[in-house]
């Protein structure tokens, strides 16, 4: 299908990939309706730092996806859904496991409940790596086992299960993106790569991290929105699960040596023990086989590989590295 003419809301729209996603959108010419979490500041999140010009062409609905009747106010009048809207800090998810149900698998619920009610016509439901667990075998195909090794990652296997039982019970027009490690500007501190780069740029050189040797397939935002785009307009789509990532793997500890070299600085990484998983919930090994993305609509990454991973990165250190940007973000501390 086109998206073209179509009007658009995607849930999450605030937070990091939905803020980027929200932009495209609006870039490429089409009608937005931005769910944002209500909040008494009138905050919409990262979009408050977008340019006015994309500012003032969204329509922006405030409300909490844990409420089935906002939620479908919202999607009111609209044919394609973008559905980011989610808890998703693993180390959050042990000390509150309760929410994660409550926003990510009711949260979807609602979504899908309100979309088969309404006729929606396109329901791009967002999973994320995390949901296979350690690698069984690499790289990792959608066909790979789940395994949830976190409350996070059963929350999204639970919330991936109801998209897909609403396109078997009632035929309801859902895709699954699932993208893996997502990097790139606005992201939180919590994620390893920002965590890095704010602690450099606030000239530490004794970085602290949690686990070095667990292997990531790192996707830079530019190319994860792109995906999301490309699966919605692709009927080829409809009722499938297609990874997003860029078919690479780096360790950490790999991955903070080079920030450290494109930064200048030569650092010494410290081990701190808050930010270590307890030992059956660490996920030791993802890598993406994105060969179902290749053959449902030609995706593939402009950022893949070391060296697209070094262009990234680059990209995300000079943004997080303007001082505009780096004051929002607290690198004295251990982000949950």
């Amino acid at each position: 299908m086109t998206l073209i003419g179509k009007k658009i809301m995607v849930t999450g729209a605030n937070g990091f990939i939905g803020s980027h996603l929200t932009e495209e959108l609006v870039r490429r010419g089409h009608s937005v309706r931005a769910f944002v979490r209500y909040n008494a500041l009138d905050s919409w999140g990262w979009l408050d730092h977008s340019a006015p010009d994309i500012r003032s062409a969204l329509e922006v609905f405030s409300g909490d996806i844990r409420d089935p009747y906002g939620v479908k106010k919202a999607m009111e009048g609209c044919d394609v859904v973008f559905h980011l809207a989610a808890l998703i800090a693993i180390p959050y998810s042990y000390r509150c496991p309760e929410s994660y149900f409550d926003t990510n698998i009711r949260g979807t619920l609602n979504v899908l409940q309100a979309a088969r009610e309404l006729g929606t016509e396109r329901i791009l439901h967002t999973s994320t790596s995390e949901v296979y667990g350690t690698a069984q075998y690499i790289p990792m195909p959608e066909s790979h086992p789940l395994h949830a090794q976190s409350p996070y990652a059963a929350s999204k296997i639970g919330a991936d299960q109801m998209a897909m039982s609403f396109y078997y019970s009632f035929g309801t027009p859902v895709s699954i993106v699932r993208p893996f490690n997502t990097y790139g500007p606005r992201q939180s501190a919590r994620a390893v790569i920002p965590t890095v780069i704010t602690q450099i740029a606030r000239g530490a050189r004794r970085i602290k991290l949690g686990a070095l040797t667990p292997t990531r397939d790192f996707n830079y935002v530019k190319d994860t929105v792109r995906g999301f785009i490309e699966i919605a307009a692709s009927s080829a789509t409809v009722g499938e699960v297609v990874n997003i990532g860029s078919n690479f793997e780096m360790s950490i500890g790999e991955t903070a040596r080079m920030i450290g070299e494109i930064m200048g600085a030569e650092i010494v990484i410290e081990t701190d023990a808050q930010r270590v998983r307890p030992g059956k919930s660490e996920v030791e090994r993802l890598w993406a086989d994105t060969a179902k993305a290749v053959k449902l609509f030609g995706w593939k990454p402009a950022y893949g590989g070391k060296s697209g991973f070094k262009r990234g990165l680059s990209e995300t250190v000079e943004w997080f590295c303007d001082e505009n940007n780096l004051k929002s973000y607290k690198s004295d501390r251990y982000i949950l």
